[in-house]
């Protein structure tokens, strides 16, 4: 796998289709909403909207999300790349001849993980350092197919396992032994550090329900019932679920399910739905499907 890093402007990605190539993933446009400025709430586009541009993770530094790249043959692979807020220019992280997806950085913060689909099409979990030289590497040999993941605070994680049915599988890094906690998950994963709580979605009923997992006490617990087919949401803090519902940014109080109210209107930056979000440090980024 290659690890080197390639510098390009935001305004290039949308070159990056060849004439007449046509991608096999779902077109989708990745944008900032930041809420701290002086003239109130700014939003800008970090992405083309020609290509896949998803699963956004906002850092203090920047933002790193799986972008689709076409080569000269017209095939389509993901590669992790990198938004840096103060240079405002993208770089792509990984440049490498397989597809990752779902970067996420590692709590210690010196490394970012990512699911690697390996040259034999298994997915399992590596992690990138990011400041020194050192090359990618798996974290687990055994465990697959991995498809999301969300780590906690003591060297531990839960995993999307891709199966019939989906399931959620909690391990530590020492343990490496994976054990099933949940079934017919959804795709957000988030871990709520004060509560010491992984919160996650799954399937029951016709309907997606929000619930919780404490590594300390092995339960699970519901919260409360997702509006219509929401499966997409993230922590704003540790007390409160933020979700979108067309275009509007809802919040949840997870101690107060019934307070529900508006958080943000972005129907002027988005005309279709908006799908994934991530925040951090008074910074949005959030996917308008295409």
């Amino acid at each position: 796998m290659k690890f080197t890093l390639f510098l390009y402007s935001v305004m290039a990605f949308s070159l990056m289709l060849p004439l007449g190539a046509k991608a096999g993933m779902d077109k989708s446009e990745l944008l900032i909403a930041d809420l701290n400025t002086a003239h109130g709430i700014q939003v800008s586009r970090i992405s083309g909207r020609d290509s896949y541009n998803n699963q956004p993770y906002v850092t203090k530094e920047g933002v790193y999300f799986t972008h689709e790249v076409i080569n000269e043959q017209g095939e389509s692979q993901t590669d992790i790349v990198f938004y840096d807020f103060k240079t405002q220019q993208t770089t792509n992280f990984s440049n490498s001849e397989v597809s990752e997806y779902s970067p996420t950085l590692i709590p210690n913060g010196d490394k970012l993980s990512a699911i690697v689909v390996e040259a034999d099409g298994k997915q399992k979990l590596w992690h990138y350092p990011l400041k020194s030289t050192q090359a990618p590497k798996r974290i687990f040999e055994w465990i697959e197919p991995v498809g999301y993941h969300a780590w906690g605070a003591d060297n531990d994680l839960v995993m999307f396992i891709l199966g019939d049915p989906h399931t959620l599988q909690y391990t530590t890094i020492a343990a490496a032994q994976p054990k099933v906690v949940a079934e017919n998950i959804g795709r957000s994963l988030v871990f709520a550090a004060k509560k010491r709580q992984f919160i996650f979605s799954y399937y029951r009923d016709n309907q997606h329900w929000l619930a919780s997992f404490s590594a300390q006490s092995s339960q699970t617990q519901d919260l409360f019932r997702l509006p219509g087919n929401v499966q997409y949401f993230a922590l704003k803090d540790d007390n409160t679920l933020i979700y979108a519902l067309g275009q509007r940014i809802y919040q949840r109080k997870l101690s107060e399910p019934k307070a529900v109210s508006l958080w943000l209107d972005l129907s002027r930056y988005c005309d279709t739905t908006i799908s994934r979000l991530s925040y951090a440090k008074q910074k949005l980024a959030f996917v308008c499907d295409k």
